[in-house]
């Protein structure tokens, strides 16, 4: 079990020196054992108080994360578990508020048990509270990145938790919708921790507390400079000359000596930190998305790296550019995939909804997208990350309407025929540039 910090402990790890400012608490009057009468809550509540010396379970105000303003939320498990109540929903809307009317990005750092049920139902509707708010800030194009502890559960999971940006989790913190108490007596203590989210694609990072403050003020430079260029056009790092016919270009493209994803990731950034998941369960090790800095400007990436594109892999690409096309930061996208995954399971998880949502994200984004087809380009599995009219291709990369022997079987040719069906299709960098699908050739 990871270490339970109080909300002062985590503020203190997390922010500079001497910079958090508690906001003014906006809570009013209260009846006597709260809105339900509930005997004893005042007790329970004037308890929790001399413990933990907080008068809420959260504790709101501004500060800096290695140079960055952030409004932070920090729930006090210690304060009747962490839960949300009426006066909860209070500082947390005066929380968001404020970050909207200052322009600044949302720090919640999770630890809660759900919702209070010494108010019931009304505490329950604070979630629909904080859901708007949330999604308010979403629409100001605000960041917000989430940091979960021991334990996040209930609706704070489902709402402050795994509705972030970005989230990320200390190292063995209960992390899941059911709380310990209220899940099956048979149930896989494992499957409810931070690693088995990070597993599942619900989780980005899994952080030690002693890195907590360097990772978040990264993530919070990163999303916190919107730009309108395009991103350049990375330099081909493999074969400097064009390939003679289009077979020559398909084995080019297949070459395991070639320059993949990851080697041209590296030499664009000075660093990076990856999105991990789709958020539905999925992870796709063959989708590398993130944010990175390149001479000063934030720049999100979504790259094939050379296998088939599982659906998961499509549903964080679209994720990615989503959340970069609201943050006003432009992407780079590469192509590197002979297609899309075409088992059964793949299809049993949607694989055609998620190229066709991706689809759309690309052609519907306002934040400008770039991208570099550096190997194979299968077919409408590759063309789903790529941005039209703003595609470049590197001289080891081709590109074609399926791969030419799937294209010979369609056409009933031997396979004697397939060279000649790759120079048909008309596949290379040069054939693509005259075709007018990429640029120019790099």
């Amino acid at each position: 079990m990871a270490e339970r910090l109080s909300a002062r402990d985590i503020l203190a790890l997390v922010t500079d020196d001497f910079t958090f400012t508690e906001l003014p608490d906006p809570s009013g009057e209260f009846p006597p054992d709260g809105p339900l009468g509930w005997q004893g809550y005042d007790a329970s509540r004037a308890r929790a108080a001399e413990r933990t010396g907080e008068k809420e379970s959260v504790v709101c105000g501004t500060g800096r994360v290695e140079g960055t303003p952030a409004v932070l939320i920090a729930f006090e498990f210690g304060f009747l578990g962490g839960s949300l109540g009426l006066r909860t929903g209070d500082r947390l809307e005066a929380a968001y508020e404020y970050a909207r009317e200052h322009r600044l990005p949302v720090v919640p750092l999770v630890a809660t048990g759900g919702s209070r049920m010494q108010e019931g139902m009304l505490a329950l509707t604070q979630l629909q509270r904080v859901a708007r708010q949330s999604a308010l800030t979403r629409e100001a194009g605000l960041a917000q990145i989430a940091v979960l502890r021991d334990p996040t559960t209930g609706g704070g999971w489902a709402t402050l938790g795994a509705g972030a940006d970005v989230t990320l989790a200390l190292p063995g913190a209960q992390v899941g919708f059911a709380g310990s108490r209220v899940r099956p007596a048979d149930a896989d203590p494992a499957a409810y921790t931070a690693e088995a989210q990070f597993a599942a694609g619900a989780v980005d990072a899994v952080v030690r507390p002693g890195e907590l403050r360097e990772v978040l003020g990264r993530w919070l430079r990163l999303l916190t400079r919107p730009s309108g260029d395009p991103a350049p056009v990375p330099a081909p790092l493999g074969a400097p000359d064009l390939p003679a016919t289009g077979w020559d270009a398909v084995s080019r493209a297949r070459a395991l000596q070639r320059p993949r994803a990851a080697a041209y990731l590296d030499a664009y950034f000075t660093h990076r930190l990856p999105l991990s998941g789709d958020r539905c369960g999925g992870v796709d090790p063959g989708m590398l998305c993130g944010f990175g800095e390149r001479e000063g400007r934030t720049v999100a990436y979504a790259a094939q790296d050379g296998t088939a594109t599982r659906p998961a892999g499509y549903r964080t690409a679209t994720r990615l550019i989503r959340l970069a096309d609201r943050l006003g930061i432009p992407v780079l996208t590469l192509v590197d995939t002979p297609g899309a995954a075409n088992d059964a399971e793949a299809e049993r998880q949607g694989v055609g909804a998620a190229i066709a949502d991706l689809f759309l994200t690309v052609t519907a984004a306002r934040t400008p997208v770039t991208t570099l087809l550096i190997g194979e380009g299968g077919s409408g599995g590759a063309l789903a990350l790529a941005s039209p009219g703003n595609t470049w291709a590197t001289p080891d990369s081709y590109f074609s309407v399926i791969a030419p022997e799937l294209a010979a079987a369609i056409l009933k040719r031997p396979a004697a025929e397939v060279r000649a069906t790759a120079e048909q299709l008309r596949v290379r960098p040069q054939d693509l540039a005259e075709l007018g699908v990429i640029r120019e050739n790099r």
